[in-house]
């Protein structure tokens, strides 16, 4: 299994010079999934993991469609022989199956099945509770500013709008996790 300690220096290699501010971003989101740890258990480092390389499909190294999940969950897999689960979460974060709809990838649930739920749910929650800069915001601070830095023709914030009530769930399902 591939440990944080990897994925992170993976990361780095891949965004830190390149796209500074996707760095910030995932080391944000990482530090949130380690918060995490109380509730995950066995699967905390998995999350975390997936954390610091959900965005490596940004990356110039990485990029091939220019669908950042499922470039990722490819290099992953094609590249470094990934275990499957972790593949599966970075294809499938944030509510990527809904974007790649929107950008008529059909191949995304094809090639990567969806992962358990649970997990999905957890790297979302990290994924929408730090912003751009890898600070800790809320939900809602994080889909309003996503919806504002592209224009509402936008693949991106038709995707947003679309999913946003299962992102929401997700984020609350987490946040219940946690309250328990």
């Amino acid at each position: 299994m591939t440990t944080a300690d990897e994925a992170r220096s993976l990361a780095r290699r891949l965004l830190a010079d390149e796209l500074p501010r996707r760095w910030a971003h995932t080391q944000g989101v990482a530090a949130r999934a380690r918060s995490l740890a109380g509730i995950l258990g066995d699967e905390s480092e998995l999350i975390e993991v997936a954390a610091f390389l959900h965005d490596i499909g940004y990356s110039s190294e990485v990029s091939f469609t220019g669908f950042h999940p499922l470039d990722g969950a490819r290099f992953l897999r094609d590249e470094l022989a990934a275990e499957e689960m972790l593949c599966r979460l970075v294809a499938h974060h944030s509510g990527a199956l809904v974007e790649a709809e929107e950008r008529g990838i059909r191949e995304l649930s094809v090639e990567f099945a969806l992962p358990d739920p649970g997990l999905l749910d957890a790297l979302t929650y990290c994924d929408l509770t730090a912003a751009v800069d890898g600070h800790h915001v809320d939900v809602e601070e994080r889909l309003h500013e996503i919806l504002i830095r592209y224009p509402r023709e936008h693949v991106v914030h038709r995707a947003v709008v679309r999913s946003g009530p299962s992102l929401r769930r997700a984020a609350t399902n987490v946040q219940q996790r946690l309250s328990a």
